[in-house]
């Protein structure tokens, strides 16, 4: 019986578009995105590195880009949050334990929380027991330890547990731990059929 969720954020409950936010790069000169570019943003994600040093770490590449139109561009990434996902987060608060585990940057949770706006946002952290974003707590998927981490923190039992992610690296790493997992296919199945999937019995 699953007593416990642990949700991914990105393209789960916030829609995401990375083709955007790289055209919005192109337009800014990045000729292309880079190995170094990738390391950059690991470093930023687990919280390595801070908002400017990152943003200079692109500006190398698009010199002629200020950093508040790096941000812009960075952030373009991020869609629309669906308020009857918020809706259906709210009611299955009531009888899961609820965590969200997101590999994101304080440039992407500052931008998402602008967006929707400070009662929304508030309205969605106050589903979960605990939100954890990697930048904050130095751990990220599809590393053991992030999984860990939660797990050990809120002595949490794996058999009970479902983790929800888009990406099947994550949920694979999840599974071997022991949770059952559901590795969802964005644009053919949304959160809510979580019941309708049979995902968690009825």
């Amino acid at each position: 019986m699953i007593t416990t969720i642990i949700f991914d954020f990105g393209d789960i409950f916030i829609n995401i578009n990375f083709k955007a936010m790289e055209d919005a790069m192109k337009s800014l000169g990045l000729k292309e995105w880079n190995d170094d570019l990738d390391k950059l943003n690991y470093k930023f994600e687990k919280g390595k590195i801070k908002e400017e040093d990152f943003l200079k770490g692109i500006q190398k590449y698009v010199p002629n880009a200020s950093l508040e139109e790096i941000k812009t561009a960075w952030s373009e990434v991020l869609l629309d949050f669906p308020l009857y996902r918020l809706e259906f987060l709210q009611n299955l608060s009531h009888n899961y334990q609820l965590f969200l585990l997101s590999n994101t940057d304080a440039i992407h949770v500052e931008q998402f929380e602008n967006m929707v706006g400070e009662s929304f946002s508030r309205d969605f952290y106050q589903c979960f027991e605990k939100v954890y974003f990697s930048f904050e707590i130095g751990q990220r998927k599809p590393e053991p330890e992030a999984f860990q981490y939660i797990i050990n923190k809120h002595e949490l039992s794996v058999k009970r547990t479902l983790f929800v992610d888009d990406r099947k690296t994550n949920t694979d790493i999840a599974e071997s731990l022991g949770m059952k997992v559901w590795n969802l296919k964005v644009g053919e199945e949304d959160v809510v059929d979580l019941f309708e999937k049979k995902i968690i019995p009825l």
